[in-house]
């Protein structure tokens, strides 16, 4: 099979690769219907992420069709059509009970394009299939779904459940990326007065904008700590998102922030970041972290199902499976192309309306 394989830092290709097989019981094989690529894919690429060895396999968001199970898997059986999520989970760890699957201590958390072989390819080895895969409603498209792998999830979980957004709140986001807008997507289901997008670049903020922002503000030219204690009477946004993973970001979202205020991060951070607590420690400021878990996958599908979400907004640029590498380019250059997330369509990829896609590369 064809697959986008990591050659160590800067160097990737779309290579012949082995099929994949069944190695546990508990495993599926399934042929990739539609995948994409993420922000951490590119920081697997620039050598990030030393735990990816050369030679695997990228991508951990996909939509497929089950080929194949281990005599172990009784929930999924060959032909049904499946959301492989980012995070794989035993199912009988410590953790996993808990709902904590992002911490598996079973061989789980994030593996896909990781730890082992991903999902940017014809057919994927799926491990802990009864826990890891989620049935997708036929009348669904894969684009409706897609997201819900890895960036609906993360933004929610880590983002709006643990900021505890409530309605009529003030919520400030900082940095208006995939991740940005995929929690003002879901912050709006729980009715925030005000949602401000904040960012570098005026192309995001037009896109905070149509995902549902009210107020977009450029902190290049603008003072985004004034214009939000401006908005707020001076008091602070009740609930600041970090979702880029720089420094600067993590300060400034710790600035934003009321006296009883959530700040949550949902940025990877791969640096440093000063804690200011001689300004929060009297101010009663909650600061959560947290890797994705999913757990929230099912009932984000059923919003999906009952047209209360609708994350195809995310898809700007499609491309047939096979060109992934020209897909690759485009997404690496978001800041000339636009491009929030990259589709890749296998030829029995499905379009939003739930009928075969046509595979040609387009643009939005």
């Amino acid at each position: 099979m064809k697959a986008l394989v990591y050659h160590g830092p800067g160097q990737r290709g779309w290579d012949t690769v082995d099929d994949p097989t069944i190695v546990e019981p508990t495993d599926a094989i399934v042929r990739i219907d539609t995948s994409t690529i993420c922000g951490t894919d590119l920081h697997i690429l620039k050598g990030d992420v030393p735990e990816t060895t050369p030679g695997t396999v990228l991508g951990h968001e996909a939509v497929g069709t089950v080929q194949e199970v281990g005599a172990g898997v009784t929930t999924v059986t060959p032909g049904d059509r499946v959301l492989m999520s980012c995070v794989s989970a035993c199912g009988r760890c410590r953790f996993c009970k808990e709902g904590r699957y992002g911490q598996c201590l079973g061989g789980g958390g994030w593996i896909f394009g990781h730890l082992i072989n991903g999902l940017q390819a014809e057919y994927a080895r799926v491990p802990f299939a009864d826990n890891s895969v989620y049935k997708v409603p036929a009348q669904l498209g894969d684009e409706q779904v897609l997201f819900l792998a890895d960036i609906l999830p993360t933004s929610f979980e880590v983002g709006v459940l643990n900021g505890r957004v409530t309605p009529g709140d003030v919520v400030a986001i900082v940095g208006a990326g995939p991740i940005g807008l995929a929690a003002i997507l879901t912050a709006r289901l729980y009715s925030p007065g005000q949602i401000v997008a904040i960012d570098l670049a005026d192309s995001r903020l037009e896109s905070a904008q149509r995902f549902g922002a009210d107020t977009m503000i450029n902190n290049g030219r603008e003072d985004a700590v004034a214009e939000v204690m401006e908005l707020t009477d001076g008091l602070g946004a009740d609930v600041a998102f970090e979702a880029v993973g720089v420094p600067e970001t993590f300060e400034l979202a710790a600035d934003l922030i009321r006296p009883g205020g959530h700040v949550a991060n949902i940025g990877v951070h791969g640096h440093s970041a000063q804690l200011h607590l001689e300004k929060l420690w009297s101010r009663d400021v909650t600061i959560t972290t947290g890797l994705v878990d999913t757990f929230s996958i099912p009932q984000l599908l059923r919003l999906i199902a009952s047209g209360r979400l609708d994350p195809s907004l995310f898809a700007t640029h499609r491309f047939a499976l096979g060109d992934t590498m020209t897909a690759y380019d485009t997404f690496a250059d978001a800041a000339n192309t636009n491009a929030l997330k990259i589709v890749l369509q296998g030829a029995s990829g499905r379009a939003h309306n739930g009928r075969a896609a046509e595979v040609a590369a387009t643009t939005a």
